[in-house]
């Protein structure tokens, strides 16, 4: 397992420097894109940001510290702290065609852009409003595998305060549509600091699987959905790559590339009672996120099919050592 679902755990200023260093993607820019707002500056939402830029495409990050980050241009990033009374005017709004939503609810299942700005987005009228949800609103399925139609059963807490969220955004007035992720990596999110540092836990537990996604197929995906008319876009979509496994597999090919060992294997029965409750909830539950209706009717080509690829060229600056490309070995494997 890598990453923590959907949320965006970076906390605002963080250094997330390595996400300019992904190989080359051939981006491009989805007509029809005047400017994008993007709540929450995190991995994922200033990853989205830096693509936007490189494409010429204006984008425009909320953060809630007194100071913007240092990332992006100063001038890209607008406050929004509802806690502290720091919110976005009209201003701010002026000219958005699309808005991004990567900030979690509260416990309460309150969303807290809905909640205090839901009368600037309706007057600033954008064309489309994407909310990233997570995989967790199915609950436990036994490690079966879940559609976008599948049954919902949260558990009590972050993933019942997802559902409820969404249930939020669909009444809201707003041209919503729903991402379910899973555990989100990429380059800075990966596990191969862990095993650099000897962190790395390899836990086992009969039948537990994973599902994931890279941080740069959650980009594609939203690009591509951006490029579909209106009529296409699914309200809800699952983004998730094709190869759901154990996280002991996924450390095992992580160990591989780095040529290093693995640590001592301990059971989740011996260990759950050491985990924080985030980590035990994600062991919990045991289910495949089928992404389908993304690759198969909509048309999207992952970048990263599996987490192979993924770790392999979409985490290259996390285990390549410096100046040196991947071994040929490697690349094959």
């Amino acid at each position: 397992m890598t990453g923590t679902g959907s949320e965006d755990s970076t906390r605002d200023g963080a250094s997330t420097s390595v996400l300019g260093q992904v190989s080359s993607v051939n981006w491009e820019a989805p007509r029809d894109i005047d400017r994008v707002l993007i709540f929450g500056g995190g991995y994922t939402g200033l990853r989205v940001a830096k693509v936007l830029n490189d494409l010429g495409v204006p984008a425009t990050l909320t953060h809630r510290a007194p100071l913007p980050p240092s990332a992006l241009d100063p001038q890209q990033w607008v406050r929004f702290d509802a806690e502290a009374g720091a919110l976005p005017k009209a201003q701010d709004l002026s000219g958005i065609s699309h808005v991004l939503v990567t900030i979690p609810p509260k416990d309460t299942g309150d969303d807290p852009v809905l909640c205090h700005l839901r009368p600037l987005l309706l007057n600033s009228a954008p064309s489309w409003v994407g909310v990233l949800s997570t995989t967790g609103v199915y609950g436990d399925h036994g490690g079966r595998w879940v559609h976008e139609a599948s049954s919902l059963q949260p558990t009590p807490g972050r993933s019942q305060a997802r559902l409820l969220c969404e249930q939020c955004w669909r009444s809201s007035g707003l041209p919503v549509q729903l991402f379910r992720l899973p555990a989100i990596y990429g380059p800075g999110r990966s596990p191969f600091q862990a095993l650099k540092e000897g962190r790395a836990r390899l836990i086992h537990k009969p039948g537990q699987v994973f599902s994931r996604v890279h941080v740069d197929d959650i980009v594609g995906a939203l690009l591509h959905c951006w490029a579909l008319p209106a009529r296409e876009r699914p309200p809800t979509l699952n983004l998730a790559d094709g190869v759901p496994c154990s996280s002991s597999e996924t450390l095992s090919y992580a160990a591989h590339l780095l040529g290093c060992k693995l640590p001592t294997v301990e059971r989740f029965a011996d260990v759950a009672s050491t985990m924080s409750p985030m980590a035990r909830s994600f062991w919990m539950e045991n289910r495949r996120a089928d992404s389908r209706l993304l690759r198969e009717q909509l048309g999207y080509t992952l970048l990263y099919p599996s987490y192979r690829e993924g770790y392999r060229e979409g985490c290259a600056p996390d285990w390549e050592p410096p100046g040196e490309s991947p071994k040929e070995g490697m690349l094959r494997s």
